[in-house]
């Protein structure tokens, strides 16, 4: 071991004489550095006639892009990246989403031309920025999903980091899949156009079915109503022995069985009807007791109102007390009014996905808002959390 040492040792040191003698034969064989001079050839000339001189860099004179940022100021520069902007379809639920989250809605301009084609513009800056754009597809159905996609483009063009389309009512859900021949797949076909136009990501509230989220190649975020119409039930006086919750139809039984399940685990019914063609319904019998109770009819959507009031009007037959109306989207297409404030509800509960002017009013109706759920649900999109949170997670639809 000492000789291996002993030679190691020794090989240092011919390594380090022979580098040694290598660099001074080099610094002998380099000619030596010739004198540099500089030749002034006039005299700096200053038109003020002042001395130069260094100047004195401190706070005050520092320039804006060079000083320190404070943690506060990062603070709300990091806030300022996250962007919501609100299309014409339903401006007040938008204004209602900025201001549960402490925002203002970004400055757009949004007009038409003669031709009816649509202009939009961002009046401020979005690059690198969090983009969250408020637009449902509600009547009219077109133009408001052409400006939603002409949004989703202006932004895509402005730079902005990540585009989510909120759509708190999509459009063209009801054309999941063909039930007969020679049929268009509508929801597909719109679910290419936003993801083609730019968006990132998807969030909207109670789809017409599960499967439309499978029809985007984004990530679709999706959160219900439900728990805003089950807090609104539970303020009310009715005893849970009374109440029992009906589908209007076999298809949303799911959704009716969720929403009986947080409503006091209340009993079930069944409206059996035959569709005899688009927006004309036939109800046949009903599947379950209700008579002396109070009847919850529950559905996602109501359009013409043709399938919730015939089945209430069922529901008086079989003997029922008192009929509720709850859905979260309210497409009111005539003659919706006229059914739903004829007689036979009690009241009819919805949410404010779809505005609802002041003439479609009237006195059974009662609009809860989603706009603390929707608001909710962005802060967490935007920080990256999960957004199954309870109560507004899911309505464990099977």
């Amino acid at each position: 071991m000492a000789s291996l040492l002993g030679f190691s040792a020794a090989n240092s040191l011919i390594s380090i004489s022979r580098h040694s003698s290598s660099s001074s034969k080099r610094r002998l064989l380099s000619p030596a550095p010739k004198s540099l001079s500089c030749k002034l050839i006039e005299p700096l000339g200053f038109s003020n006639g002042a001395v130069p001189r260094i100047p004195i860099v401190n706070d005050q004179t520092l320039p804006g892009f060079l000083t320190g940022t404070s943690q506060g100021e990062l603070r709300e520069r990091q806030d300022t990246r996250l962007r919501i902007f609100s299309g014409t379809a339903n401006h007040s639920l938008a204004k209602e989403i900025a201001s549960y989250m402490g925002l203002e809605l970004g400055k757009i301009k949004i007009k038409r031309f003669a031709d009816g084609e649509i202009y939009v513009q961002l009046q401020e800056s979005v690059r690198g920025c969090d983009v969250f754009l408020v637009q449902p597809t509600c009547p009219p159905a077109n133009e408001n999903l052409m400006e939603l996609l002409v949004m989703i483009d202006a932004c895509r063009r402005a730079s902005a980091k990540n585009i989510t389309a909120v759509i708190p009512y999509f459009g063209y859900a009801r054309a999941d899949r063909k039930t007969q021949g020679r049929e268009s797949i509508a929801a597909k076909l719109v679910a290419n156009l936003i993801t083609e136009a730019g968006a990132n990501r998807v969030l909207a509230c109670d789809l017409h079915s599960g499967q439309s989220m499978g029809y985007f190649d984004i990530p679709v975020d999706q959160v219900y109503g439900q728990p805003v119409i089950l807090d609104y039930l539970a303020s009310k006086t009715i005893c849970s022995n009374d109440l029992v919750v009906v589908s209007p139809d076999v298809g949303g039984v799911a959704r009716a069985r969720a929403f009986a399940k947080k409503l006091s685990d209340a009993p079930l019914a069944i409206v059996d009807k035959r569709r005899q063609g688009h927006n004309i319904a036939e109800v046949m019998n009903l599947i379950g007791d209700v008579r002396g109770k109070v009847a919850v009819m529950v559905d996602d959507m109501i359009d013409t109102a043709g399938t919730i009031a015939k089945g209430a009007a069922l529901l008086h037959q079989e003997g029922a007390r008192e009929v509720y109306a709850c859905s979260t989207h309210a497409v009111f297409s005539p003659p919706a009014i006229e059914r739903l404030s004829s007689g036979l509800f009690q009241e009819v509960i919805i949410t404010n996905t779809i505005p609802i002017p002041e003439k479609m009013s009237f006195p059974q109706l009662t609009v809860l808002s989603v706009g603390n759920l929707l608001g909710e649900t962005i802060w967490r999109i935007y920080d990256d959390y999960s957004v199954g949170y309870e109560p507004y997670s899911s309505s464990e639809i099977d």
